[in-house]
C-alpha cells in the first residue's frame, strides 16, 4: 500500500468528519478519493460513492428520525421519482455509453473522462451554493404545501445527476424542499439525508447487476466514512460549522477546476 492509498484511506474519514460538521457537502468529495488516491476506474467510483454515501446517510438520517426532525411524507414523494431515476440510470444508462465518445484532433473524449469533467462541473455548482449559502427560511408552524409537478420534476433530475456522478445532490434537494414542499431549513436538511440514503442504496442495486463490487474495501471505506460522522458531530462542540462551510465551499471549487484541468488539458 503506497502513500495516496493511505491517504485515500484517511480521506474515507474525511468525508464523515465534513458531513458531520457543516451537515453535508462531504459526500462530493468521494468519488475525487476513489479515482485519484486509491485508482479506482471512475464508473466503478460512481458506484461505489453511492453505496459510501447511501450508508452515511442512512447513519445521520436514523438519528434526525429519533430527534423528530424528518418529514417522512415530504421524503417518500420526493423518493419515488429520485430512486426510480438513479436505478434506471445505473442500471441502463451509465452502461449503455460508449468507451469512446468523441475526439477533439489528437484529444480523445473516452466514457472515464467525460464522467469526471461532468461531475467537476457538479463540483463546481454545490461549491458557489456552499460559498453562496442563501437561506432561505420558512416558519416553523407553516403549513407544508406540495408542489407535486415540480418535486417529482426535481427528484427525477436529482436521481439522474446522482447516477451519473455517485454524489447525494444535497445542494439540489435542499432547497427543492424548500420551495416546492415549504419545510423549514432544519427539516429540510435533516429529510434531505433520509432521501439521499434511499436513492444512493437503490441505485447502487443497479451497479450490483453491472459490477464486480469489492465488498471487504467498500465496507472497510464506508466504516471509516460512519465512523467520521461521529467525530464530526463531537467537533461540533468546539467548531462552528456553518463558518467552515464556505472555506470548504472554496475548496470544493478548487478541487473541481483541478480535475477539469487534469482530466483535459493535462491528461
Amino acid at each position: 500500500m503506497d502513500v495516496l492509498q493511505i491517504l485515500g484511506y484517511l480521506s474515507a474519514l474525511l468525508i464523515g468528519i465534513v458531513l458531520g460538521l457543516i451537515g453535508g457537502g462531504g459526500s462530493i468529495l468521494t468519488v475525487p478519493i476513489l479515482v485519484y488516491l486509491l485508482y479506482i476506474n471512475p464508473v466503478t467510483a460512481t458506484a461505489y460513492s453511492l453505496f459510501v454515501v447511501g450508508t452515511t446517510a442512512l447513519v445521520g438520517a436514523i438519528k434526525n428520525l429519533k430527534k423528530g426532525l424528518i418529514d417522512i411524507k415530504t421524503a417518500i414523494v420526493f423518493s419515488i421519482p429520485a430512486f426510480i431515476a438513479v436505478y434506471l440510470t445505473r442500471k441502463y444508462l451509465v452502461p449503455a455509453i460508449p468507451d469512446t465518445l468523441f475526439s477533439l484532433g489528437d484529444f480523445i473524449v473516452t466514457k472515464n473522462i467525460a464522467i469526471m469533467i461532468f461531475f467537476a462541473l457538479i463540483m463546481l455548482i454545490a461549491a458557489i451554493t456552499m460559498i453562496r449559502d442563501k437561506k432561505k427560511t420558512t416558519a416553523q408552524d407553516e403549513k407544508i404545501k406540495f408542489n407535486y409537478p415540480l418535486i417529482l420534476i426535481e427528484g427525477a433530475v436529482v436521481g439522474v445527476l446522482t447516477g451519473i456522478v455517485g454524489a447525494g445532490g444535497g445542494f439540489l434537494i435542499i432547497p427543492a424542499l424548500v420551495l416546492f414542499a415549504k419545510l423549514p431549513m432544519k427539516k429540510a436538511v435533516a429529510t434531505s439525508l433520509l432521501i439521499i440514503a434511499i436513492k444512493s442504496l437503490i441505485g447502487f442495486i443497479g451497479d450490483i447487476q453491472n459490477l464486480d463490487i469489492e465488498w471487504s474495501f467498500l465496507i472497510i471505506f464506508s466504516s471509516l466514512s460512519v465512523a467520521g460522522i461521529f467525530i464530526g458531530i463531537w467537533l461540533n462542540n468546539f467548531i462552528d460549522g456553518k463558518k467552515l462551510k464556505k472555506g470548504f465551499g472554496w475548496f470544493v471549487l478548487v478541487m473541481g477546476i483541478y480535475i477539469i484541468l487534469k482530466e483535459s488539458i493535462f491528461k
